[in-house]
């Protein structure tokens, strides 16, 4: 009989689905088939030896839910898996995922070279807080593989991208720019929010390491909040995992179990998504009122080819610009009854928000508009809702 307490280990030839469903859970002696909650701050020894031996590191297990829980760990396995890290350290939020990453990399003179148009507390994290320590950082266009290369310096330490960025969707050039890491010498990061492992594996595309907000599609029903790093044993497994166990940036279990359950249903969910975001894309692409979609899925898009060549489909965020600025945008997002007047996204629900007042007014106008993000800009997550009452819904606004 096989030991219940033993990890599924992940079949070198799973695919993505099966990963999603099967991988990195761990169960108890109650011998359990869907994943536990184990709701603990801490774990009892056998023996005050016992105890000595965990916290020297000299024998292996469970000390304290901060940074060892089992049902975060499984969450953590089945994550790795999924985007073929060695491990995964889990975390609060997406944005934790991403200060924890920079903490374990990063030090006072160093530097690192951002793309623009990230996330907009992405780049207030860079700019406002990191920047404090003495990290300085060089933004250059995620599509524009010559200027990464040109804003090295000898003292870059990381190349840090979002692919697809939010809101405009633009794509970096994973392997062109995991080249130029490898030539000189720095980390690349990759922010895979938008297509998770369903859609892209950065790591096998020549990225060191991958970020995750699991808020957003890693769930898929605006659950919970939670993030997570993914790489190598050394880089994560020591580095970023020792500032989660030091600085405490943890995950819950109760919100590492429902993304256990969201992993589970990812690949289906992700296929459905982008059915439903390509058909909304080319109807918006040739609407009187919309003067630009941003989607790689549209055949004219600059980055059609690239998307296709690493992406296994073009995800469920569309953009948009609307001929009439803000006041046009706004009058969209108030005549909308269906969509869900929200900043979050990856949800069953289909959102709809402007990034120009929302999740990108904290940048200023001079950043959003070198990152093209315009006042007409309408951001779209779509959900799992009919096509066509989606689109119902869109055209009474636009009209």
């Amino acid at each position: 009989m096989s030991d219940p307490s033993r990890p599924t280990d992940p079949d070198p030839t799973w695919g993505t689905a099966t990963l999603g469903v099967r991988a990195g859970e761990m169960r108890s002696e109650f011998g359990e088939h869907s994943a536990a909650i184990h709701a603990t701050s801490s774990f009892v020894f056998d023996s005050a030896e016992a105890a000595a031996r965990r916290f020297s590191g000299d024998e292996p297990g469970l000390i304290y839910s901060r940074f060892t829980n089992p049902t975060v760990q499984g969450f953590e396995r089945k994550l790795a898996a999924m985007e073929g890290g060695d491990t995964a350290v889990a975390t609060a939020s997406g944005m934790s995922a991403i200060l924890a990453l920079l903490l374990a990399t990063l030090r006072t003179g160093d530097h690192l070279v951002a793309a623009q148009g990230l996330f907009g507390s992405t780049t207030g994290l860079l700019n406002n807080i990191i920047g404090r320590f003495g990290v300085e950082t060089s933004y250059v266009a995620p599509a524009d593989t010559d200027g990464w290369r040109a804003a090295v310096r000898p003292n870059t330490r990381l190349f840090l991208a979002e692919s697809p960025t939010n809101p405009l969707c633009e794509l970096t050039d994973i392997p062109a720019l995991a080249d130029i890491a490898r030539d000189v010498g720095v980390l690349l990061a990759i922010d895979n929010c938008f297509c998770t492992p369903a859609l892209q594996k950065p790591l096998d595309l020549g990225a060191h390491l991958v970020l995750h907000s699991a808020t957003k599609f890693l769930d898929g029903q605006g659950r919970a909040v939670g993030g997570a790093v993914v790489g190598d044993a050394k880089i994560v497994g020591e580095d970023v995992f020792s500032v989660l166990r030091t600085a405490g940036p943890c995950m819950s279990p109760f919100n590492a179990w429902i993304f256990l359950k969201g992993l589970e249903t990812l690949a289906v969910r992700m296929q459905a998504h982008c059915e439903r975001a390509e058909r909304l894309a080319a109807w918006l692409d040739a609407h009187p009122a919309v003067e630009r979609v941003y989607y790689t899925g549209l055949p004219d898009h600059p980055q059609h080819a690239l998307a296709n060549a690493q992406q296994s489909a073009h995800g469920a965020i569309v953009a948009f610009d609307l001929r009439g600025g803000q006041a046009a945008a706004f009058r969209l997002i108030n005549a909308t009854r269906l969509f869900s007047i929200t900043a979050n996204l990856g949800d069953t629900r289909s959102t709809i928000t402007h990034p120009p007042t929302t999740t990108h007014y904290r940048i200023g106008p001079e950043l959003r508009a070198k990152a093209g993000i315009n006042d007409g800009l309408v951001r779209l997550s779509v959900g799992l809702e009919d096509s066509d009452d989606l689109i119902k819904d869109l055209d009474r606004g636009l009209r």
